[in-house]
């Protein structure tokens, strides 16, 4: 799949599928659904018109890049959203960008899509156009539940990783330069690979995970992942991201690391002791193994 950056892209025929998209949940796919071409914004508009509300995101660009070439789409297109983007009205959007720069002969969107100044333009103005015929998809449900990235990141936020899994029709996932930590996990038998967690995206409940891990080039593995802030000991370092990854020795340092969430096995707890601790720890790994 080509990604091009809206200013770069050549206008000709596009059946285009256009919305934020973050995650990529099986609603989204429903929008991308015969679409050749996807359009989406970086970064997430909210993030512009409304700070202070922005959403923790459940997918960076380079994540929902992968997730959508997997759907067998030929482009994605980027568009930079700033304030200039932002006071441009819904019709100025579908005449200036949909139909001059891209050509759009198909426009495929959620029933919920808003756009434009003030969030003016929605699915009846598209539908309106004549230079494009439009696909207006109803919210998908899964056994009953409305699927939206809202409803996913209130699940993510409470731990419920494999009720995410279904609804995003793919894990959970998190990626990261693996950084040094203070070896806490060495001392005590489970070296770990930390990540430093990015503020703008979505990070689970504290507690203990059953995960996938992978190295691009390098390998796929197990981990147990913890995420908390170690209550047994004094840290003072915040939230921390740590995977222990069964089976392998080796140095990750520098390496990026892509974990994709199966499974809560525990919440976070104290322990009276570090032996305590560990003992917890090998229950959790035999665990791990035993789903993964």
């Amino acid at each position: 799949m080509q990604t091009i950056w809206l200013p770069d892209a050549q206008p000709r025929e596009r059946r285009l599928a256009v919305g934020e998209f973050d995650g990529v949940h099986a609603g989204h796919r429903e929008v991308i659904r015969g679409a050749d071409s996807v359009l989406t914004f970086e970064p997430h508009p909210r993030t512009v018109v409304a700070p202070q509300s922005a959403p923790k995101l459940l997918t960076t660009l380079e994540q929902k890049t992968d997730l959508i070439a997997a759907l067998g789409v030929e482009e994605l297109i980027v568009i930079p959203f700033d304030g200039a983007r932002a006071a441009q009205t819904a019709q100025e959007f579908i005449d200036h960008e949909l139909v001059e720069r891209l050509g759009a002969t198909q426009v495929s969107v959620g029933e919920n899509f808003r756009f434009g100044n003030r969030a003016q333009g929605d699915s009846q103005l598209l539908e309106a156009q004549d230079a494009f015929s439009t696909r207006v998809v109803e919210l998908v449900e899964i056994d009953g539940e409305i699927v939206s990235s809202t409803h996913i990141r209130g699940l993510i936020a409470t731990g419920a990783v494999a009720e995410a899994a279904r609804l995003l029709g793919a894990p959970f996932g998190m990626r990261g330069i693996v950084a040094h930590g203070d070896k806490r996990g060495r001392t005590l038998g489970f070296p770990t690979a930390n990540l430093v967690p990015d503020p703008t995206h979505a990070v689970p409940d504290h507690g203990i995970y059953a995960c996938r891990a992978a190295v691009p080039g390098v390998g796929e593995w197990t981990a147990a992942v913890s995420i908390g802030v170690r209550p047994t000991f004094v840290t003072g370092r915040g939230l921390l991201v740590e995977a222990f990854i069964l089976d392998f020795d080796g140095d990750l340092y520098g390496k990026e690391l892509r974990l994709d969430f199966v499974e809560r096995i525990r919440g976070e707890r104290r322990f009276d002791s570090a032996e305590s601790l560990v003992e917890q720890m090998h229950r959790d790994v035999d665990d791990i193994r035993a789903l993964i």
